[in-house]
This record gives structure tokens, sequence and C-alpha cells, in this order.
């Protein structure tokens, strides 16, 4: 069965409070274990320089959602857990991209419109205090998507718009560049709305948010906790007197921790009358139980920085092994940046080839080993994991003299970097006639 390819974007600015756990880093974490599932999750540190201009925040910002990520359980050896600005090829295709992007698009973004809209009521210019970068965010967002073809991209409401942006603009460059090759460089990803996530309230009861300045950080220290627990804003209904578990900020932030059963014990107590200091006590009892062995962890691998930044630059080296330079390899060929040795007469017609189709075989960071089918700078097949070199070296010479054909390789290797079967199977063919051609001029 084909993996389900899922993207997820991890906003690098501020400190991450209960809201983002229960919200987003509980439900990403436990989603990134589903089977047939290829998970890839990047901190979107490119993004945050949009808005933030300290520099020591972005940095210390990145440690602590890194860290926060880790310790909650997601598993960077069963996942690519990266950051955005350790892959270049997200700038390459950048600029791809917005070469192909209609300016009339990327001024419908609602971002840029606010802004727009904002600057309008206050008489001032149109772009007044606006960014290139705000209004180029889209073209960036669609080049971490399309950069690995995901098929699913996680998102708020808020964010759809982005998501069909990143489908218009894929959907362009395959129309420019895709038709005359008779393929599609991209897949088109599709939005995927999670109606059930939870919005925690903050302190005051609106929406938790560092907007508002009401929110509850995710690893603060036991005692503040339960400080910020026992501050929550409550209504005055006295000890004995029944509650309103629906209306109650301290209901609700229980009920995102606690089990059906515990929910259902904790709705019982609101009815009868339980006092709002016994109702704080047990929700900070109930979060400590959650957080405590999560806290540790972080306090781990925070005190470990050098740890954190080797597990992301792993992730970046592998997944730019594995996916983003063969795409990059594939789009440069397409829109023209090629190597001049393969000539085209008058710009039409097949490449004069300046060489046969090659194996390359390595081994990676985690001790197997690989090969990939590379036509000139283009990497046409990738193959899965390999115990042993000679495993691998015995499929390449089975795949070398013909004895095995492309039909037989699935789960075993596949075309990349846009290649089709057909391309493989071509390049097959051609390394079989050179071959062919030596030991004739042998003989």
């Amino acid at each position: 069965m084909s993996l389900t390819r899922v993207l997820t974007g991890i906003t690098t600015s501020g400190t991450p409070h209960l809201g983002n756990y229960v919200g987003a880093i509980r439900p990403a974490v436990a989603a990134s274990r589903a089977p047939h599932v290829e998970s890839f999750y990047f901190l979107a540190d490119y993004h945050a320089l949009i808005k933030v201009q300290d520099p020591a925040r972005v940095q210390r910002s990145t440690l602590e959602i890194a860290a926060t990520w880790l310790a909650c359980g997601l598993e960077p050896d069963k996942v690519w857990f990266y950051r955005q600005s350790d892959v270049p090829e997200v700038q390459e295709l950048t600029w791809f991209l917005t070469c192909v992007a209609g300016k009339g698009l990327l001024n419908r973004a609602h971002a840029y419109k606010a802004a727009v809209d904002k600057n309008r009521e206050a008489g001032e210019d149109d772009d007044a205090g606006v960014s290139a970068g705000l209004f180029m965010y889209p073209v960036l967002m669609a080049a971490d998507i399309l950069l690995f073809n995901a098929n699913q991209v996680p998102v708020g409401r808020d964010q759809i718009q982005h998501i069909e942006m990143a489908r218009d603009i894929g959907q362009r460059f395959n129309h420019l560049y895709g038709e005359a090759a008779g393929k599609d460089y991209f897949v088109l990803p599709e939005a995927v709305i999670d109606e059930n996530v939870a919005t925690l309230p903050g302190l005051d009861g609106r929406k938790m948010s560092k907007s508002y300045d009401n929110t509850i950080p995710l690893f603060a220290p036991r005692e503040t906790l339960k400080k910020l627990i026992y501050s929550i804003v409550t209504d005055s209904r006295a000890p004995g007197e029944a509650k309103d578990a629906d209306t109650s900020n301290v209901f609700q932030l229980y009920q995102a921790f606690a089990s059906h059963e515990e929910t259902a014990a904790m709705r019982r107590a609101f009815a009868d009358g339980i006092a709002w200091g016994e109702a704080k006590q047990a929700l900070f009892e109930r979060i400590d139980r959650e957080i405590s062995p999560l806290r540790e962890k972080y306090d781990a691998l925070i005190a470990q920085p050098a740890h954190i930044e080797t597990i992301l630059r792993d992730g970046a080296q592998r997944l730019r092994e594995r996916y983003a330079r063969p795409t990059l390899d594939a789009l440069r060929s397409a829109v023209g940046l090629r190597d001049l040795s393969q000539a085209h007469a008058g710009g039409k017609g097949k490449a004069v080839k300046a060489s046969v189709p090659t194996f390359k075989q390595y081994r990676e960071a985690d001790g197997r080993f690989y090969f990939k089918l590379v036509d000139g700078d283009r990497v046409l097949l990738q193959s899965a994991a390999f115990d042993s070199a000679r495993e691998a070296g015995t499929l390449i010479a089975k795949l070398k003299s013909g004895a095995t054909g492309l039909d037989a390789l699935a789960g075993v290797a596949e075309p990349t970097g846009g290649a089709s079967a057909d391309d493989v199977r071509e390049a097959l063919a051609a390394m079989i006639e050179a071959e062919q051609e030596k030991s004739a001029q042998k003989a």
C-alpha cells in the first residue's frame, strides 16, 4: 500500500502553551504513529522572520519548540523532523514558483488584504509597512508543501486559503512545464481540517493566545502552574451552589486532559456545588499528572542544545538526499537550467546525452545501504534501505543485465524526482544497450 504524505509546519515564535499542546502538538504526535503515513514536521523559521526581527528570540524559540515536540513524543527516527532553513531547496523552489505565481492571486491572500484594509482605515498608503515577505508568504508555504509532494496538510480554517493557493501555483507549474513532458511535477495537496481539535480558554476566559497574554506555559514549573491555574477567572457562585460545567473555563480545561470517566465525575461534582478552589486543585493535579513526565524530558533536552541541533541537521540531511535534491534536479531540468553538454538541436527534439545512465551505491548515517539510478544530474530511481552492500549490489547487477525488470521493484525502489516508470525503463534499456555495445567491441 502506498504511503500518504502528511506535512505539518510548526511556527517558531513564542513559548508553547497548553493550548498549543492540546490543539496541535498532542494530536499531531498521535497522528505521526498512524500506519501507511509518511509524516513531515518542519520548524518554519523562515516564516518566523516575517514577524520577528529579534535574532535571539528566533533562535530561542526554535530551540524551545524543537525540544517541546521531542519531549511530547515525536520520534525523529520514524518521521521527517527538520528545520526549514536547513533545506536550501525550499528557497530555490520558492523562486521557481514565484516566477509562475500570479500577482493577482497573491493580492487576494487574507494576511495581505488585512494589512491593506488596516492601512486604508488609517488613511495610509495601501502598502505602508507591508514587507515583501508578508506578500510572498503564500509562495514560500507552497514551496514547503510542493517540494515533498505532500498529499495532506493539517491546518486550521484560517490557513485553508494557503493550501488552495499552493494547489493553484502547483497546477500552474504543471501546466507550463509538465504538458510537454507528459507528466505532472507536483502532487496537488489537500487541506485536512480536524473538526474535533480542542480550543482551550485562557486565564481570562477568552481563547488561550499569546496575543491576549492569557496563556499557561506548557512547561511552567509545578508551583508556577498551580499559581496560574488558581488565577483562572470564575463566577461568584459559592461552595454548595450548583455550577454550570458547560460555561466554566475550569471545566473546559479539565475536560481537555481528563478521561471520559473523569470528565463525567467532574460534571457531577459541578452539579453538586463543588467549591472553585477544590475544582482548581483537581484541575491542577490532572494537568500536572500528564505534563510532569513531559516537563522532565523537556528540561533534559533544553539543557542539550547541541543534541537538538544534531537531530535537526541529521533530519534535513537525510531528507535532502532522499527527496529535496532529486526533486530540484528534475525541476531545474524542467525549467531549462540544464547541463549544457546535453545539447538540444534548435531547442527541439531529444537531448544528445553525453553519458549513459548509471547506478550510484552509498551508505547512509543509519548504517544501511542504498542505491539510486542517475541520468546526468537527474535522479530517476531511489532504493529503499538494504542491510548489506552485497544485497544492494546484487539487485543492481540484475537490473543492469535485464534479468530483473522494473515491475519487480515494488517496495524495493521507486521512481523519484518527477521521473516516471517509463523514464526508468528507458534509462535501464540505455544501460543494457551500452553494455552490449561494449561487449561487441571487445569481441
